[in-house]
């Protein structure tokens, strides 16, 4: 087994006229750099990549992607495109057993949205993956839900820190220094599986459905066989209110055999 550790660099399309952020849904976030580090089943450091991307879709670097990774249009401008970029980190992680690492999965999502974009084949990456900020944050007891970033993993590993950050390399050297240290026979490779559906559109996540109180009224009034009074209908709409919070919601879901 072989993990490969990588972490991307992205731009995103900027319009100096409205001063605003603009992007093309199909590929809101444009790989410029890919940056790698392998390590073999005892993690010593056998390999790395690293390769800026001349960018196709946003073709200049938008102004907040430039201050934090100091990348400038002069960095990406002779660089090969995407397609021979992938084409060269597939056969760098070209081995037996390579498994995917990464700090958040959000990398591995763009990989694959920006694959798509250039209807370049992915059934030949890895699907074997680990998420090592999910470990980390583990590791570090933070509360559900909340992950802890790169460098705080850093500072409080107290690792050397003589790269810089927001440097694709650099961070997924950082990531593989992480993972080599907290690592523990439980942290075991999940599988990735990409889905290109679609969330609802907005429009309709905006439209709110209301309650039609005069059935639900009617309703109850089968039920219990006689007219609702007004103190009725007021403890119904609590209820209703109440049960909308999920604050009662208690134990683990379960599933009807069918």
């Amino acid at each position: 087994m072989e993990y490969i550790v990588f972490d991307l660099e992205f731009n995103q399309g900027f319009d100096k006229k409205i001063n605003k952020t603009v992007s093309n849904e199909k590929c809101p976030f444009e790989i410029i750099q890919i940056g790698a580090i392998k390590l073999d089943s005892n993690f010593n450091l056998i390999d790395t990549f690293n390769s800026y991307v001349k960018p196709q879709l946003y073709k200049k670097i938008h102004p907040f992607v430039g201050k934090m990774t100091n990348i400038t249009i002069d960095d990406v401008l002779d660089a090969p495109t995407f397609p021979q970029v992938y084409k060269d980190f597939k056969k760098f992680i070209s081995t037996k057993n390579p498994v995917l690492c990464v700090w958040g999965t959000g990398d591995l999502k763009e990989l694959y949205r920006n694959i798509n974009y250039y209807s370049l084949p992915s059934k030949t990456l890895p699907k074997s993956y680990i998420n090592i900020q999910h470990h980390a944050s583990n590791y570090f007891n933070n509360p559900a839900g909340k992950s802890i970033g790169l460098q705080n993993a850093i500072n409080i590993l107290g690792l050397n820190q003589d790269k810089s950050y927001h440097n694709a390399l650099n961070d997924a050297y950082y990531t593989s220094q992480v993972f080599i240290k907290i690592y523990n026979p439980s942290i075991v490779p999940d599988v990735y599986m990409y889905t290109t559906v679609k969330a609802p559109c907005s429009s309709k996540r905006s439209q709110k459905k209301q309650l039609d109180y005069d059935k639900l009224f009617k309703e109850f009034e089968k039920l219990l066989e006689r007219p609702l009074t007004r103190e009725d209908k007021k403890i119904i709409d609590l209820a209703y209110k109440m049960g909308k919070t999920g604050q009662f919601l208690s134990g683990e879901p379960k599933y009807k055999k069918r």
